[in-house]
């Protein structure tokens, strides 16, 4: 699905949708040279992708989106100076919204999730402790910080009920990083480390406390430079971690998704060793197969999310024309119509 506008280089990072008729991706556009880009945005009106303008605003990225109704929607970015956004869609444009901490040096907004409640949720961190921000659009406080040092947070999804969130990441092992998954039910659970060398987590998906799958790249060590990592897949059971095959051993998996009844569906990723179209993992009983996107005018193309369409079986995933985010790259999307 064209999503056209956008100047090269550049990408969407994250989607979400609300509905058939309605969809927001972020990302970023302008990178060239010294040049650390702006902010892109787009939106989805059931017929076409337009971006949007956020002429008045100066940040240089956007890196997480959630929302549920055509007048609200929130979004995180990279910090401008001394200030890391967060972003309301008022139903017209994108606005600053204020929050505790907005200003601060050392405070930083990863990622943003809605839960079925339509609280707001954002991780980040905050005075050199990774937590959770949570707010209702005008009150907003800071919870108790996540009980792990050395930690980053990269994404958050809702859980089955209000006032229940899980996030991922990753946290410091000594020599290298490990998989990072907790959850937040009005107190912090986290989980084991996902084990690996230099594992990094990019999205979760969670069906219920023992049915939760986490995807990332594992970077490894050795081989030539620029060597692309190993995708990760694993699986929580409520007890243990368990490795699962990935079907391609060169890339990375960027986001998971779930059907209309909770469950993981879809997974995207990037294959070093075949790009002549998208690549996914599509859930087949109780393992994984590889599935490829559509031909079309995008020769390599590079997906950071998917989504699901909320009352449909459809999905959208977002990414860019090519693995590497330098002028001619685009931002693109596609559509599952299921």
């Amino acid at each position: 699905m064209p999503a056209p506008g956008s100047t090269p280089a550049a990408q969407l990072r994250r989607v979400t949708a609300a509905g058939p008729q309605l969809a927001w991706a972020v990302g970023e556009e302008g990178l060239a040279g010294p040049s650390s880009g702006r902010a892109l945005a787009m939106m989805w009106n059931g017929g076409v992708w337009t971006k949007t303008d956020l002429s008045h605003l100066t940040h240089t990225r956007l890196s997480d989106v959630a929302g549920v109704c055509a007048d609200a929607a929130w979004s995180v970015g990279r910090q401008t100076g001394a200030a890391s956004p967060l972003l309301r869609w008022d139903g017209t444009t994108w606005r600053e919204a204020p929050f505790p901490g907005f200003g601060e040096p050392d405070v930083r907004l990863n990622a943003v999730a809605v839960g079925p409640d339509r609280r707001v949720w954002v991780c980040g961190s905050r005075g050199g402790a990774a937590g959770l921000l949570c707010g209702e659009g005008r009150r907003w406080r800071w919870l108790d910080p996540l009980p792990v040092e050395s930690a980053n947070l990269y994404r958050i999804v809702p859980g089955s009920s209000a006032g229940e969130v899980w996030l991922c990441g990753d946290r410091s092992n000594g020599g290298g990083w490990s998989g990072l998954v907790a959850h937040w039910d009005g107190a912090w659970t986290v989980l084991p480390p996902v084990a690996g060398l230099r594992l990094g987590l990019a999205g979760l998906h969670s069906a219920g406390p023992d049915d939760v799958w986490a995807v990332g790249t594992e970077a490894g060590i050795g081989g030539p430079p620029g060597r692309p990592g190993n995708p990760a897949l694993s699986h929580w059971d409520g007890t243990a971690w368990t490795r699962v095959e990935a079907g391609f051993t060169l890339g990375s998996l960027t986001g998971i998704a779930g059907d209309a009844h909770g469950r993981a569906a879809w997974i995207t990723g990037w294959n070093y060793q075949d790009q002549t179209r998208s690549t996914y993992l599509r859930r087949d009983g109780d393992g994984w197969t590889v599935v490829r996107g559509p031909a079309g005018p995008a020769p390599a193309p590079y997906l950071n999310d998917v989504t699901s369409v909320p009352g449909t079986p459809d999905f959208w995933s977002v990414g860019m024309t090519s693995p590497t985010p330098a002028p001619p790259t685009e931002a693109y999307a596609e559509r599952l119509q299921a």
